[in-house]
């Protein structure tokens, strides 16, 4: 069973890194995509170029074997949708690897708006991470979504390729890209925020610093 996470990554970050390492094994999956996009079509464009951001990604799983760095929506042209994504790892995988494809809560709630959210589990399932002890307050359509496609646990996703809603409780780790990069336009350090391996690109590479440059490391 494979899972998939896609993002931004303008930087990888803790946040993104924990609750993926939950999946991988409360889930028991044999490995976590982790596909950088290349063209946003729901949210900002990336600041970051996206050899720097792959640079990054690759720094920060380096350590975890189950973790792949997977290049396809940057080799795409045009905007970087999950169905097209799902489509061409179908045509790698085949149709019976169970595929899984991690999104947060928030991600979830527009999941509706998305490009062809329908076809899209047909081929793969949906694993909504969210932090212990947070409700399911669903929209209408949500709630009809996950009435039809709901699981009761992991054990449901690998009896089938795709079809299914799991809500996983997950680490939360409060952090975000957004937060980040503003820390490092006031000229403050990201230290502790990132892996050790990514900080130092960050500061090599000068991203998202303010013309001045970071503040020293004390």
């Amino acid at each position: 069973m494979i899972g998939i996470l896609g993002g931004t990554f303008d930087p990888i970050h803790l946040g993104h890194l924990r609750p993926a390492l939950d999946c991988l094994e409360s889930l028991r999956l044999d490995q976590v995509r982790f596909i950088p996009l290349n063209v946003a079509v729901h949210r900002p464009q990336p600041e970051a170029p996206a050899t720097l951001r792959l640079a990054m990604l690759e720094a920060a799983i380096a350590g975890q074997p189950e973790f792949v760095a997977d290049t396809r929506e940057l080799e795409r042209p045009g905007g970087s949708f999950s169905y097209d994504t799902i489509q061409s790892l179908r045509a790698e995988l085949g149709m019976q690897v169970p595929i899984c494809l991690l999104v947060g809560g928030d991600a979830f709630r527009g999941f509706l708006d998305w490009y062809r959210p329908r076809e899209i589990l047909e081929l793969a399932h949906l694993v909504v991470m969210h932090r212990p002890g947070v409700g399911r307050i669903l929209e209408p359509g949500l709630r009809a979504l996950y009435a039809e496609h709901g699981c009761a646990g992991p054990h449901a996703l690998r009896n089938r390729p795709a079809g299914g809603i799991l809500f996983h409780e997950v680490t939360q780790v409060d952090i975000a890209s957004t937060r980040i990069r503003a820390l490092m336009r006031q000229g403050l350090s990201p230290r502790y925020l990132v892996p050790d391996p990514v900080f130092d690109i960050l500061r090599e590479a000068g991203l998202y610093r303010p013309a001045a440059g970071i503040k020293a490391e004390h």
